[in-house]
């Protein structure tokens, strides 16, 4: 196992130690990481103690790396490689192991699940010390630039006409691959970029009747379905300027008191929050063991059927109820009579004082989470692709904002 030392004397007599100040934010990050179980990261390396084989990069350093570059605002494996040679937190981080810019890359696009749970984790150190309040929490989604261009995005037929050719391209370069003359490695190249460009292909016609589905249920007046050849799971979303690009919804949730910490995150690929609020509810419980008693959200969460669904989880949800449409008369706070009892109660609720003053607690803490996301972290855009490892991606992005809520909060 490659494991960094942090104190040693490296090449050329430069005391690695000495060149970071003692309260420096790395060691703080790389002494909680210390703290945390990182056994599902370990357990799928070979060669390590009496195992034979290539020693593998300390996951522990590799996950520091990315807490730390996530710390700054550095998204790009290939930048924080090159910061890995040149900024003196990040030679410290690696502590004279050398690490590519192909491995990082590989694990933030792989370990994403664990990273998840990891948040877990971090939740259970602040909760231990009774520094995380779980009583009220906020949520809120915003869209994220995916990693795949308007461009790409094809019609069926399109897509067809794209997947025959890939596979006559496909044949022709497997012809040209069985060459003697041909290195092993450069004909596994091509051979392998025709495929992934088949696989990308089926992946977007699978998502076709989905994307279908969703058109017709909405009622879109564009009824043309398109689909990404770069990432399929993108979809085309209305940004927070107004115009549209292709997305994903990232979704957080966080705590209303002191701590402000990230106790849920999700991703979607559907441009509205409409019942993202009762899975979220069902991971806080998860992670936690404890579920909220009130939950804040925006007016594009506010269904009926979640404001039942939180009823009945014995939460209460506070979002804004819909302004009245043109000509209609009646208090918007006055239950209808098709209204649930929930339902009812949500609308006199909202008409309150006190429920009002509670419900500015949201944009002060959702709201600023996903500003710090965007502003500071680089969640602006993406750098990988799919569902999956975008969920990876936020992950890292929650684990990072609560470990440095946990080293702010201890002081």
């Amino acid at each position: 196992m490659r494991e960094a030392n942090r104190s040693q004397l490296a090449w050329g007599r430069i005391d690695l130690d000495a060149q970071l100040p003692d309260d420096h934010p790395a060691r703080a990050i790389c002494a909680v990481i210390e703290r945390l179980d990182l056994s599902d990261l370990y357990a799928p390396i070979e060669a390590r103690d009496d195992v034979a084989g290539a020693p593998a990069i300390d996951p522990n350093l590799l996950l520091g790396l990315w807490v730390y570059a996530t710390s700054e605002g550095e998204g790009s494996a290939r930048e924080v490689w090159r910061l890995t040679k040149l900024h003196a937190a990040y030679r410290w981080i690696c502590g004279g192991v050398e690490v590519g810019y192909h491995t990082l890359s590989d694990f933030r696009s792989q370990q994403g699940e664990v990273v998840n749970a990891l948040i877990t984790q971090v939740l259970a150190l602040l909760m231990k010390q009774d520094l995380v309040d779980l009583h009220r929490v906020a949520q809120d989604g915003s869209r994220v630039r995916a990693s795949a261009g308007a461009s790409s995005f094809r019609r069926e037929q399109t897509l067809q006409a794209l997947m025959q050719e890939a596979r006559a391209h496909l044949e022709a370069v497997t012809q040209e691959a069985a060459d003697p003359a041909l290195s092993a490695r450069r004909a596994a190249a091509i051979t392998r970029g025709a495929q992934q460009r088949i696989e990308r292909l089926e992946a977007a016609l699978k998502q076709i009747p989905g994307v279908t589905e969703t058109k017709t249920r909405s009622g879109a007046k564009d009824a043309t379905v398109r689909v990404s050849t770069t990432d399929p799971d993108a979809r085309v979303m209305k940004m927070g300027d107004g115009g549209f690009r292709p997305a994903f919804n990232v979704q957080f949730a966080t705590t209303t008191d002191e701590a402000r910490v990230i106790v849920g995150v999700e991703v979607t690929n559907r441009g509205s929050d409409a019942g993202q609020s009762t899975p979220m509810l069902q991971q806080i419980e998860q992670r936690t063991g404890v579920r909220p008693i009130e939950m804040l959200v925006d007016g594009g969460y506010a269904q009926h059927q979640a404001i039942d669904q939180a009823a009945q989880q014995q939460v209460t949800l506070y979002a804004p109820v819909p302004k009245p449409r043109k000509g209609d008369t009646r208090d918007p706070h006055a239950p209808r009579e098709d209204d649930s009892e929930a339902v009812a109660a949500w609308r006199q609720r909202m008409g309150t004082e006190e429920a009002k003053a509670i419900y500015k607690q949201r944009a002060a803490t959702a709201e600023t989470v996903n500003a710090d996301a965007k502003e500071h972290r680089g969640l602006d855009s993406l750098a990988v692709r799919g569902l999956d490892k975008t969920l990876g991606t936020a992950s890292l992005f929650a684990l990072t904002y609560d470990i440095l809520r946990l080293i702010t909060l201890r002081g």
